[in-house]
């Protein structure tokens, strides 16, 4: 890969030629204090060709600070609406991010720049256009243990922080982020223009998210039809992942929902610790209207309400046939997922009830979800006494063993090998996943200055279904303060 020095980035903005109706132009606004680099992902920095030894030069936090621009950047915060929490919001947009513009590679990839806690915008409605430090840093690690997962997701170049103060339920310090995607185009993209009656407008941006982004739909009388279609399979199949590995969004709103598939927008998230499908992992969710089992459902409602924004642009039975193929495309991954969880090759039609059963018992017995599934790799047929570490999980070993059985039929119904069966099953079973009381280890230190976790917790995560050295305190389920941490929309 080449490695560039920032100046020598290259930078367009093609949302930029589109009319000014779909953003407004502004530059970041800097800190009061001076920037210092918090956290830095080389990984990251290799999808758009930056050396890493960048990140080192004070000119790298100046520009991810807010105060200094890069040749070809053309900064500017985007216009959409939403869905709030099954309420329209009839204007939202980037009240407190700036497109700093696309970052091209060598390959041809292109990548927004997207400053998180850039300061003010004409959409900041009545907040301070503000991140603070907490909030980057679980985005940050967050956006990376997804991609380390296999999860579709935003990435995250790096954190720069700052004494400057920002005001919530308390005093803190002020950061910003730099997040990374294809295109930051949502739901809600859409929706503002169909509400508005700006249907014109509506086939400008249609035409702009195919021709970039879906090339290969845009040829074709029916391409918006078929361009929904996707947009509905790639979400389906993105609900399932977050089903199968035990993660919750925590504010499904339709301006969070990218048209790209991918995980956007890490507010009040939460991996399961004890198995609980009606987990609510955001405080403020007072109805549970985006707990966990809620989301292959809520995915369905946001399409339907992007469904409703393209009507002027395809054919209603066109939207209604593409949306009917959500929930099977949606329940047919996941099942595929947890068919591998278990370390089934074969499909059966009894496999959905082995399944259940099995997520019927650990949330009886309140059994860790992550630590379970990876330990169940180490099944043995024929030896129940080997099996003993398996059982100590629940409270009624006999409940466990009654499963077991029929497990071990299934296994043995497609000659399953354990060997075998255990290395398949850690490639798709995480041994560490970011649990909140990980995260708040990390801002508790990142507070004190002392920003050596995060990095840790970067590169552990970005490896999660390997064994690391040393490493097995991350996997433990979490101690008793860390199990009902309160996650708020607040940042």
């Amino acid at each position: 890969m080449p490695h560039r020095p920032l100046e020598e980035l290259t930078f367009d903005n093609t949302y930029a030629r589109l009319a000014e109706a779909f953003y407004a132009k502004l530059h970041p606004t800097p800190f009061s204090e001076p920037p210092h680099l918090i956290s830095f992902n080389p990984a990251a920095a290799e999808l758009i060709d930056l050396d890493p030894d960048e990140a080192k030069r004070p000119e790298f936090s100046a520009v991810f600070g807010g105060s200094m621009l890069i040749s070809g950047m053309e900064p500017l915060a985007m216009l959409y609406s939403g869905h709030q929490f099954g309420v329209y919001v009839p204007q939202l947009g980037d009240g407190r991010a700036i497109l700093l513009g696309e970052a091209r590679n060598e390959q041809g990839g292109k990548w927004d720049l997207h400053l998180k806690g850039a300061g003010l915008t004409p959409f900041s409605r009545e907040g301070d256009g503000r991140a603070v430090l907490r909030s980057t840093i679980r985005e940050y690690l967050c956006s990376e243990a997804m991609y380390g997962l296999g999860i579709p997701t935003t990435r995250a170049l790096c954190i720069v922080g700052s004494n400057h103060k920002v005001y919530r339920e308390q005093v803190e310090t002020g950061a910003m982020l730099v997040r990374m995607a294809p295109s930051h185009v949502r739901f809600g993209s859409f929706e503002i223009l169909y509400y508005r009656k700006q249907h014109e407008l509506l086939k400008v941006l249609a035409d702009y998210v195919i021709a970039i982004h879906f090339p290969h739909l845009a040829e074709g009388t029916d391409k918006y039809a078929r361009f929904f279609s996707e947009v509905v399979e790639r979400t389906a199949k993105l609900i399932a992942q977050w089903q199968a590995v035990g993660w919750a969004h925590g504010v499904m709103n339709t301006d969070n929902m990218s048209i790209h598939g991918i995980t956007l927008d890490y507010g009040p998230f939460g991996f399961i610790d004890d198995y609980d499908p009606g987990f609510i992992c955001n405080h403020s969710d007072h109805n549970g209207r985006y707990a966990f089992n809620q989301q292959p459902y809520i995915g369905l409602w946001n399409l339907s309400c992007l469904a409703q924004a393209l009507l002027p642009l395809a054919p209603k039975e066109d939207l209604k046939a593409a949306l009917d193929r959500y929930t099977p495309l949606c329940e047919g991954r996941y099942m595929e997922l947890m068919r591998a969880k278990i370390g089934l090759i074969e499909t059966k039609e009894e496999d959905a009830s082995l399944i259940q059963d099995l997520l019927a018992l650990m949330q009886l017995h309140h059994v860790d979800y992550t630590n379970f599934f990876r330990a169940l790799g180490l099944f043995q047929t024929g030896a129940e006494s080997l099996n003993n570490p398996l059982r100590d999980f629940f409270l009624d070993r006999e409940s466990f063993d009654r499963w077991a059985r029929r497990y071990e039929s299934r296994l043995r119904e497609e000659g399953s090998r354990d060997e075998d069966r255990l290395a398949r099953m850690n490639r798709v079973n995480p041994k560490y996943v970011l649990r909140n009381y990980l995260a708040q280890t990390a801002i508790e230190k990142a507070q004190q200055k002392d920003f050596s976790e995060i990095d840790r917790l970067l590169t552990l995560l970005q490896n999660p279904y390997s064994d690391q050295p040393g490493k097995d305190a991350y996997a433990a389920s979490p101690p008793n303060w860390g199990k009902h941490l309160s996650v708020s929309c607040s940042s």
